[in-house]
């Protein structure tokens, strides 16, 4: 498919470094730590098990504002009363919708859509991020990446990469860690396309999928990406040797936060 540049509505502030975004945040004291080690966006979540009102998140978030972040909130609804009320009580910077998109009905995208639109209207200060699911390496074609992008584009002043998990022998959708939404995967995106993203869009675009401090330099330089994100490889490793959600490794984040920087 043959894309445009497309424009957003907001017009961002330029800057010459790069965004460092970390996730899955959800309590005041890692907010600090990943603060004093030069995170710039700190992600929290608000799954469906959790409170809309989870005093972890809230903290988290009041945190990266006392420092001078920004707070990035994922929640899991999508229906504009709740997430209008989740708003008003947490206040973050960003809301960041991440639902999978890939195999959606037209009329389901659209729903979304206006759903930020309508967020947007609401809360003029909010910046609005949206997941574009990028298959895994090698697998980019499965996934009409720039398709679902140009549908967003008009409602959203981020996009974030992030990978979704395609089988190899049939290209059907896997089973995601959550079920409906894109993320957490610990598993690469294909760069070539996230690439393909970062030029067909004027939307700045967050790398993110399967990012670690090994790899986050040799993505950067090949992507271009505004910023890089992390969640699974910078988390804590627990029993089994598989990572902890909502505990972060704090030497691998400061190694992310170092390899990323020192590109510019």
């Amino acid at each position: 498919m043959k894309t445009m540049l497309v424009d957003n509505f907001h017009t961002l502030p330029e800057r010459a470094d790069m965004i460092i975004q970390i996730y899955e945040v959800n309590s005041e004291a890692e907010a600090k730590q990943l603060a004093e080690l030069g995170v710039d966006h700190i992600g929290s979540v608000i799954t469906p098990e959790m409170r809309w009102d989870d005093p972890g998140v809230r903290g988290a978030v009041a945190a990266a504002k006392a420092f001078g972040r920004k707070s990035s909130l994922i929640q899991f609804s999508d229906d504009f009363e709740t997430v209008s009320r989740i708003i008003d009580y947490h206040r973050p910077d960003i809301l960041h919708f991440c639902e999978a998109l890939h195999g959606f009905a037209e009329d389901r995208l659209a729903e979304l859509l206006l759903l930020q639109l309508k967020i947007r209207e609401r809360y003029p200060f909010l910046s609005i991020m949206r997941s574009i699911p990028v298959a895994q390496s090698g697998r980019g074609e499965r996934v009409d990446t720039l398709h679902y992008a140009e549908i967003f584009a008009p409602g959203s002043d981020y996009f974030l990469t992030d990978t979704l998990l395609i089988a190899d022998f049939d290209g059907t959708e896997e089973e995601q860690p959550v079920p409906g939404f894109v993320g957490i995967t610990g598993k690469l995106c294909d760069l070539d396309v996230a690439a393909r993203l970062v030029s067909s869009f004027k939307v700045p675009v967050i790398l993110a999928g399967g990012l670690s401090p090994l790899n986050v330099a040799e993505a950067i330089e090949k992507v271009k990406p505004c910023g890089v994100d992390s969640c699974t490889l910078t988390n804590a490793i627990g029993q089994g040797g598989r990572p902890v959600r909502f505990k972060k490794d704090m030497k691998l984040v400061e190694q992310f936060v170092t390899n990323a920087k020192k590109l510019f």
